[in-house]
C-alpha cells in the first residue's frame, strides 16, 4: 500500500477520482481505532495565492475558502471531535488589508454567521459557537449576529465552533493581563491566586481544552500570533496545499501523522 501512497504524492491534484477513493480509504483504515484530538485548530492559508495561481481576484480565493470552511467542519464533526477553532481573520487582517478586500472578507463573515444560525446542521449537531477577537475592528451588524448565535447555542454541548475574527494572540494575552489586574485591584482575587490554571480562565478560550493539533495550510510553517499562550504543547501540522484545494485525505495524513506522535508535555 505504501506504493499507492508514493503514486498519490505524485499525481497531486490530478488524481484519478477510483485512485483517490482507494488512497482515502487506506489511509482511514490506518487513523479510525484513534486516538482523535479533542481539539483542533486550523489557520487556513494561501486563499490569496490560489486565487492567484488560477488568474482569479482575491476575492475568489476568499469564496472558494469560505466555502471549504464548510466542508472541514463536517469532517470534523463525522469523527466526533468536540472542539475546533478556526482562525477566520487576523487582527492584521482587519488593519492592513485593503478596504475592499475587508469588504469582502466580512461579507463573508455575515454569511457565513447568518447561515450558522439559520441552517439546521448547526442545531442539529449541537455545536455551541463561539466569536472571540479584536471586535473593535469589526462591523457592529457582525458583532450583533455573533452575539445572537452565541446566545441561540450556549446550551449546545456535543460541539464547541470557535472562530477567531480580528484576532491576535499578543492582544489576547493582554487582555487577560488587564482583567487579572483588575479583579486584584477589585479584591475578586489575590495576587498568590494567580496560576496557569487561573490566568487560562481570562482568556478567550477559556471554556475549552487547549488545541492538540494545529494544522495550517499553504506551506508555511509559522502559526502567526494563533493561541499562543494555548498552543505550548499543541502538535502542529503544516500541508502544502493552498486552502481552498485541501482535501480530506490532506486531513487524514494530519491526524496520522498526530497519532504517531508522542505527546509528552514537556516532561
Amino acid at each position: 500500500m505504501r506504493t499507492i501512497e508514493k503514486f498519490t504524492l505524485k499525481i497531486g491534484n490530478i488524481l484519478i477520482k477510483p485512485v483517490y477513493k482507494v488512497y482515502e480509504k487506506w489511509l482511514w483504515l490506518q487513523i479510525k481505532r484513534g486516538p482523535f484530538p479533542q481539539h483542533i485548530a486550523i489557520i487556513p492559508d494561501g486563499n490569496r495565492r490560489w486565487a492567484k495561481r488560477i488568474g482569479a481576484e482575491p476575492t475568489v480565493g476568499h469564496l472558494y475558502g469560505y466555502e471549504k470552511f464548510k466542508e472541514v467542519l463536517n469532517w470534523i464533526w463525522e469523527i466526533g471531535i468536540p472542539y475546533v477553532t478556526i482562525y477566520a481573520m487576523s487582527s492584521e487582517n482587519c488593519v492592513y488589508r485593503s478596504k475592499r478586500e475587508r469588504e469582502n472578507l466580512f461579507n463573508l463573515v455575515r454569511k457565513g454567521l447568518n447561515e450558522l444560525l439559520n441552517v439546521g446542521d448547526i442545531h442539529e449537531k449541537k455545536v455551541r459557537v463561539k466569536v472571540f477577537g479584536n471586535l473593535s475592528l469589526v462591523p457592529e451588524d457582525i458583532v450583533v449576529l455573533a452575539r445572537k448565535i452565541e446566545e441561540a447555542t450556549r446550551e449546545y454541548r456535543n460541539h464547541q465552533l470557535n472562530i477567531a475574527l480580528c484576532y491576535g494572540g499578543r492582544q489576547e494575552i493582554v487582555d487577560a493581563v488587564k482583567k487579572v489586574v483588575m479583579d486584584i485591584l477589585s479584591g475578586k482575587i489575590k495576587l498568590e491566586h494567580i496560576n496557569e490554571d487561573l490566568f487560562s480562565k481570562y482568556l478567550y478560550t477559556d471554556d475549552c481544552p487547549d488545541p492538540d493539533l494545529i494544522i495550517r495550510t499553504s506551506g508555511e510553517e509559522r502559526i502567526s500570533n494563533f493561541l499562543l499562550w494555548q498552543s505550548a504543547y499543541s502538535e502542529l501540522y503544516f500541508c502544502e496545499a493552498f486552502w481552498p484545494e485541501f482535501r480530506k485525505i490532506d486531513f487524514w495524513r494530519a491526524i496520522r501523522s498526530y497519532q504517531l506522535r508522542e505527546r509528552r508535555f514537556g516532561r
